[in-house]
């Protein structure tokens, strides 16, 4: 098992069309998010221009949640509203604008990887998934296998277990939390 602690003030920042985009991961290490060959990439996003227009991803699902606001949006010429930190979960080839300004979580997953899924939880997990990822919204303790780590808002730890050992989770406050199998 190897874990990845990766900071929020440690990412650092590029343009998109809409705003910024900090990159926390992108897996495989050898990955190259222009070439599109990512197995996943995680990554926060400030929205700074209203509307914008999100980058499309063909063969990519996206898992987007909203930091500090509510999401005015149009996905295919659907009006939606998503509540701070409601999970909005969209093919990445939509065509999908943003009417609000803010900060944003993103968790793009290949469409060839079958088993992924991300939920907002404070209640202690148990898991064996082959990745593990916890984004804290909060100032967190997080209690891996009885092993502290503290978090601050809008860290990232992911966990690699390639043998698909048991984790016990155990958090201090609300994280997104999301696993995601080969």
């Amino acid at each position: 098992m190897t874990l990845h602690l990766l900071p929020k003030e440690n990412c650092k920042p590029a343009v998109w069309s809409g705003g910024l985009t900090y990159e926390y991961m992108i897996y495989p290490k050898t990955a190259n998010y222009a070439d599109r060959d990512f197995a996943f990439r995680i990554s926060s996003a400030t929205i700074e221009q209203e509307p914008s227009v999100f980058t499309q991803f063909k063969g990519y699902h996206r898992y987007l949640v909203m930091l500090d606001n509510d999401l005015h949006i149009e996905i295919n010429k659907q009006k939606k509203i998503y509540e701070q930190y409601e999970i909005m979960e969209f093919n990445s080839n939509d065509a999908v604008t943003s009417f609000t300004k803010g900060i944003d979580f993103n968790w793009m997953v290949s469409e060839k990887i079958s088993h992924h899924q991300l939920k907002i939880t404070a209640v202690n997990q148990n898991c064996n998934a082959q990745i593990v990822l916890l984004f804290s919204l909060d100032t967190t303790v997080v209690q891996i296998n009885e092993k502290p780590y503290d978090l601050k808002p809008y860290d990232l730890l992911v966990i690699e277990n390639p043998e698909k050992k048991n984790i016990t989770l155990h958090f201090s406050n609300k994280c997104l939390f999301g696993v995601l199998d080969f």
